[in-house]
């Protein structure tokens, strides 16, 4: 039996976490012993966390002691960054040195003291290179193998690309466009295996979650995802209002035709007026995140506060995101998205930014609909477009489906990181 580490350097719940309980929730238990690492017992809403989760899996749990940054690392980095601003490349090397001597080094020998006492075969990270860069270090000190899984598309100096280079045995990459990043920033060819993230479509499809802050018909946009920069959810703020009330008439509310069938179905109601059948766009944003306050903000700014809902954080997103007419990921710095892959597995059809994964699922006018990150206008007209036709919506939803039971099994994802794992060790 291969006794495996797994580390997670991760301080949020994520597209990473669910991706890897899946792995951990199928992986052969008769071959393959786990233990898993984390820096942060971190929640999944309120009722459970990462520990948690894991326990009812089986999989022991450790704890590594997660240092708080000392006094003079944090003058050290504020003197370099004043002598050094007029020189980023310089100031980020200092910075990244000062990084490895406070905090990279000890997690190293911490990490590596784990690999000793378990007698491991395997060390697995579950990031990305930059943020697991003490896990190359461990596997070096002790000589055990190191399998990388790669869920975003980073960006390494050049310590983090040596060091992926000497160390790791291979690194899964989430998508094709991981790896011709990780290619063209200087990692070896050979280390790079491309295993694409999956979804189970076994599961039975949730109901959609009533939605009694939003009007019945109204066209219902949706987001899921950490509100971080990154994702760009202030650029579909700003889609929303340039959809604006001239667009409002046109919009078709998938909310209206199943409450239509719905008084069909019994018989004993009329149809929704007419007038419900074209109602303004209203945006649920469906996740937590430190730019909260600054969307919500920038929502009363753009005087559309009253079309758009923050849900928060969601432990189970999937009955949001049935909900939901459409799905935008606006996001310019992906992987492989699970969420697009849940949205598709939901038959819903998808607006994405073009970024690494995202266009790897998302056929430009087959299962969704693609723009240029940060192009506004662009993503606007596509929310007017969808909004005012059900029937392209119905047909890019189904064809999404279709994509994800055919090409993005569960059943695949595993087999492809257990055979990297066996041949890893």
């Amino acid at each position: 039996m291969q006794r495996i580490l797994v580390l997670d350097s991760g301080r949020e719940w994520g597209g990473g976490t669910n991706s890897l309980l899946e792995l951990l929730r199928r992986i052969d238990r008769a071959r393959f012993d786990v233990t898993a690492c984390f820096y942060h017992d971190y929640a999944r809403g309120q009722g459970s966390s990462i520990s948690r989760e894991l326990a009812a899996l089986g999989i022991p749990f450790v704890r590594l002691p997660s240092r708080r940054q000392p006094l003079w690392a944090k003058l050290a980095k504020e003197v370099v960054r004043g002598v050094l601003a007029w020189h980023r490349g310089w100031r980020n090397r200092a910075v990244f040195a000062i990084e490895r001597a406070w905090r990279i080094r000890p997690r190293a020998a911490a990490i590596a003291t784990q690999l000793r006492q378990g007698q491991y075969d395997l060390l697995y990270l579950n990031n990305q290179p930059s943020s697991n860069l003490e896990g190359y270090l461990a596997g070096e000190m002790t000589g055990v193998p190191v399998v990388q899984h790669c869920r975003i598309d980073a960006t390494l100096n050049a310590v983090e690309v040596a060091a992926a280079n000497r160390v790791a045995r291979a690194i899964i990459c989430v998508s094709q466009g991981v790896a011709d990043s990780l290619r063209r920033q200087g990692i070896d060819d050979d280390r790079l295996v491309v295993v694409h993230n999956a979804i189970d479509g076994a599961e039975p499809l949730p109901a959609p979650l009533p939605l009694p802050d939003i009007p019945p018909g109204a066209l219902v946009v949706g987001t899921v995802g950490q509100l971080v920069k990154r994702k760009s959810v202030d650029d579909l703020l700003r889609a929303v209002q340039k959809v604006g009330a001239d667009d409002a008439t046109a919009l078709q509310g998938g909310r209206a035709r199943n409450a239509l069938l719905a008084v069909a179905d019994g018989g004993t109601a009329t149809a929704a007026p007419a007038a419900n059948m074209g109602m303004a766009l209203h945006l649920l944003v469906v996740g937590e995140g430190p730019e909260h306050v600054a969307l919500a903000t920038l929502a009363e700014s753009l005087d559309i506060a009253g079309q758009v809902h923050f849900a928060g954080f969601q432990p189970q997103p999937l009955p949001w995101l049935a909900a939901m007419d459409i799905f935008v990921l606006a996001s310019g710095k992906e992987g492989l998205p699970r969420v697009i892959l849940e949205a598709m597995l939901l038959g819903k059809p998808v607006v994405a930014a073009r970024a690494i994964g995202s266009t790897e699922l998302v056929v430009d006018g087959e299962t969704g609909l693609l723009y240029d990150h940060g192009d506004t206008d662009g993503l606007a007209a596509h929310l007017a477009r969808l909004g005012a036709d059900p029937a392209l919506r119905e047909r890019l939803g189904a064809n999404g489906h279709a994509r994800v039971l055919a090409e993005f099994s569960i059943e695949r994802y595993v087999a492809g990181v257990e055979a990297v794992l066996v041949a890893g060790a």
